[in-house]
């Protein structure tokens, strides 16, 4: 007959053994290129190189109205409505926009605009003209623009 096997000898305690194999991975690729010789020619440009950053596409062309004054500025185009305050600015693109408003001021000497937002706020801001004249030629050429981008009101 055969004989058994011996006893198992003493186990390690768990966490305790030979250290697991070590893998080997390839050196890192140099972050530099190699240097050139002093008077060797230039290196051919890279073909493979991933282009630039695409510039965004210039909006539509359409009519634009801009209102400035020392502390308050507002302009509208084809993206939408941006309303500035003391160098803080709040852009309003078309889809998000409910209304937009505008009167003379009580006193005749500034623009009033609003912005009612989707979500039912209201935005403002009030441009001094100066000179005087220079707010009736923002009167006339606000609908005008406005209606062209906001046809229904």
């Amino acid at each position: 007959m055969t004989e058994p096997p011996p006893p198992p000898g003493p186990t390690p305690p768990p966490g305790f053994g030979p250290p697991p194999p070590q893998q080997a991975f390839p050196p890192p690729p140099p972050y530099a290129p190699a240097p050139q010789p002093r008077y060797a020619a230039p290196a051919p440009p890279s073909y493979g190189s991933a282009p630039g950053p695409v510039p965004a596409p210039p909006p539509s062309a359409g009519p634009e109205f801009m209102a400035v004054d020392r502390s308050s500025a507002v302009a509208v185009d084809a993206e939408g409505v941006t309303l500035e305050l003391n160098g803080v600015s709040a852009e309003f693109p078309w889809p998000e926009i409910r209304s937009v408003h505008y009167r003379v001021s009580p006193n005749g000497k500034a623009l009033m605009f609003g912005v009612i937002h989707l979500d039912g706020h209201f935005y403002e801001a009030v441009v001094t003209a100066r000179p005087r004249a220079r707010l009736a030629e923002w009167c006339a050429h606000l609908p005008w623009v406005l209606g062209h981008y906001r046809p229904a009101g």
